[in-house]
């Protein structure tokens, strides 16, 4: 780069708008600094003109908000202007070397020879022979840990003193890149210098570090906004905190910090954070609602799960080439994923199911003809009976699977019946089948796939990440857009109300369907995802997912707090509905949401663009809507009482 600009006479400038934002008061809005800092170089119009327009356009957007935010975004516009720095190229730069950069031995070669190639934007110079093996259009997973893009302005920094080791921070954080680490004595004595713990109180004799990836780090805050001792501080991203990079590798790495046996289960709020997250730095927004519930899931299930997506964010943050969120653990073992069209997505999830389900069906009859010939030791018979009859149970799946492949290994031989079942061994686990994607898709484009997959009464898992509005797409209305929101074909606001689609679901009586919102009840999230996965039939779940579409006032590192508000003044509501229930003679609706404070509904609306830009620029219209959308909740939840039995 250095060799280039000064060969073709580049004329080099820096502005330190980080610190002009930060120091204004602007936090990391630092636009205003950049725009006025590209029209004093650009000279396309006059300088004057240019701030005089700029400083227009600030009163237009915020002038709502007062005095002090229009004059700090105007002293935005000047400070742009008078902090450009011009950087003296030197004529050394001509004959600049590019450097080696040292190639660790342990990187795959295809994070090397293909994902890198590809992350300089030096794609067409790809050989045919290093994508060879891909020809299928399958990427190898686990690529995103290899980019370290250090793109945060602030990171959290860990203050051992003030944590009451909750892990909430983790179990919030969109891109899993902060983390509690077990370790024990011998471990955290071969750690990096510096590395900070406190004894474990929920693992004891552990030692607990909570490690932050400050190089995959995207700077949203929410894991220091929901922390119950204030134990994050959010600082900015410098060399040391670059540096501290290696207090988090050391600690995920299970060559030298071993995976640890915890006694909390999996299904808890601490239990589960202890679990690999199978899905990890991926390219979404900082602050984003849909990742915290994917990530949650990969760590209950991932080892075994397949995934069907529809294109939309999911597919963004899913599987953006060339480097794959979705990993593996130290077994190998890790999530499945493949993306085909938006509008098949459940039924491409549901032919995945049914292909799995065929080859295990035929594995159950050989084996059930091996337990009848007696193949085998008693150990071995014990094994395949164990199977059989546990094989559609996920609980303890992988070591019922584990036991009979190494039986098998031992005592198949030549044995015709038993070389076929032994062949089959990936199959001996039973599959966690997902499928993902937005409203969009699940209300809209996909819903008759949607309909057909929940009405087969197969044992699959839908996830529907409720954003309310097309959010990959340009921010279009949805039909789970509620009344009065402003999005792309509904600029005086949406009229109609926003569909229940669990309420659509829960009329064929065998579908559990679940909606649940993190910010509000981590534990009920918890509790909806375990029961739907172990649910043997058809699930709907879905998940209030704050986005970036929604123009929070508060900003995304107060996601989680925005779904909090939303439950509390009965904008979304928290239920579970089990048919399994009904067996046992109870109600199988449970509404989760404590009675909602409606007064607080309206502050709600305004605390998010999609609601205020309605109110400025058709008040009367917002009044109306506002009002009608307010009687649509209460009426939602009114209905969701009557089904509690509350009412």
């Amino acid at each position: 780069m250095r060799r280039f600009i000064a060969r073709n006479d580049i004329q080099f400038y820096t502005v330190d708008a980080v610190h002009i934002a930060r120091d204004l008061g602007l936090g990391g809005r630092f636009n205003m600094v950049m725009q006025s800092a590209f029209f004093k170089l650009a000279n396309i119009i006059p300088l004057d003109d240019a701030v005089k327009y700029l400083k227009d356009a600030v009163v237009t957007s915020y002038g709502s908000k007062g005095e002090k935010v229009v004059n700090m975004n105007n002293g935005a516009i000047d400070k742009g202007i008078e902090a450009l720095h011009r950087v003296n190229v030197p004529d050394a730069w001509k004959d600049a070397v590019d450097e080696e950069v040292p190639v660790n031995e342990k990187t795959p070669a295809f994070i090397t020879n293909v994902q890198n190639v590809m992350n300089r934007q030096e794609g067409d110079k790809l050989k045919i022979s290093e994508i060879l093996s891909m020809e299928d259009g399958t990427f190898p997973v686990g690529g995103t840990a290899y980019e370290k893009r250090g793109t945060a302005i602030s990171v959290p920094v860990w203050r051992p003193e003030k944590c009451i080791q909750c892990n909430q921070c983790s179990f919030v954080c969109p891109h899993a890149t902060i983390r509690p680490i077990l370790t024990t004595d011998e471990e955290l004595a071969a750690a990096p210098e510096g590395m900070q713990s406190v004894k474990s109180r929920p693992a004891k004799g552990m030692n607990l570090t909570i490690a932050v990836s400050t190089l995959d780090c995207l700077g949203c805050g929410n894991c220091a906004q929901v922390c119950p001792g204030k134990a994050l501080d959010m600082t900015l991203l410098d060399d040391n905190l670059r540096d501290a990079q290696k207090y988090f590798d050391y600690g995920v790495d299970t060559t030298k910090v071993a995976v640890k046996n915890v006694p909390m289960k999996k299904t808890t709020l601490i239990g589960s954070q202890f679990e690999q997250p199978l899905f990890e730095f991926s390219g979404a927004c900082a602050g984003c609602g849909e990742t915290p519930y994917a990530k949650l899931i990969t760590q209950l299930f991932g080892d075994r799960m397949m995934i069907s997506n529809a294109t939309g964010c999911s597919s963004i943050w899913g599987a953006s080439a060339p480097a794959i969120p979705y990993t593996k653990n130290q077994k190998g073992c890790g999530p499945a994923w493949a993306n085909s069209l938006f509008e098949d997505n459940a039924e491409y999830g549901l032919g995945m199911l049914l292909g799995t389900k065929s080859v295990r069906e035929s594995l159950a009859a050989a084996v059930t003809e091996a337990i009848e010939a007696k193949k085998g030791s008693a150990e071995l018979q014990a094994a395949m009976q164990l199977w059989l009859e546990k094989r559609n149970s996920g609980e303890g799946t992988r070591d019922r699977a584990d036991l009979l492949r190494e039986l098998l290994e031992k005592e198949k031989g030549t044995d015709e019946l038993l070389c076929r079942i032994y062949s089959d061994h990936d199959y001996f686990v039973k599959r966690s089948q997902w499928v993902f994607g937005g409203d969009g898709w699940a209300y809209d484009i996909g819903y008759g796939g949607v309909d057909h997959v929940l009405a087969s009464g197969e044992d699959i898992n839908i996830m529907v990440f409720d954003t309310e509005v097309y959010s990959n797409t340009g921010g279009q209305a949805s039909k789970s857009t509620p009344a009065a929101a402003i999005a792309e074909f509904a600029a005086t606001g949406k009229k109609t109300k926003k569909k229940d689609l669990g309420m659509m679901a829960m009329s064929y009586g065998y579908v559990y369907v679940a909606q649940i919102d993190m910010g509000a009840d981590q534990n009920q999230v918890l509790k909806a995802i375990s029961e739907a996965e172990a649910y043997p039939g058809p699930s709907l779940i879905i998940a209030y997912s704050p986005c970036i579409n929604h123009g929070i006032r508060k900003g995304m590192g107060c996601a989680q707090l925005e779904g909090k508000l939303a439950v509390e003044c009965g904008y979304w509501a928290n239920y579970r509905y089990n048919p399994q229930l009904i067996e046992a003679g109870k109600n199988p609706f449970s509404l989760d949401s404590k009675e909602p404070d409606f007064s607080k509904f309206r502050e709600f609306l305004l605390g998010e663009n999609r609601y205020i830009n309605l109110q400025r620029s058709f008040p009367e219209a917002a009044d109306a809507l506002f009002e009608k959308t307010q009687k649509d909740a209460e009426t939602r939840y009114n209905n969701y009482k009557k089904l509690a039995g509350k009412a």
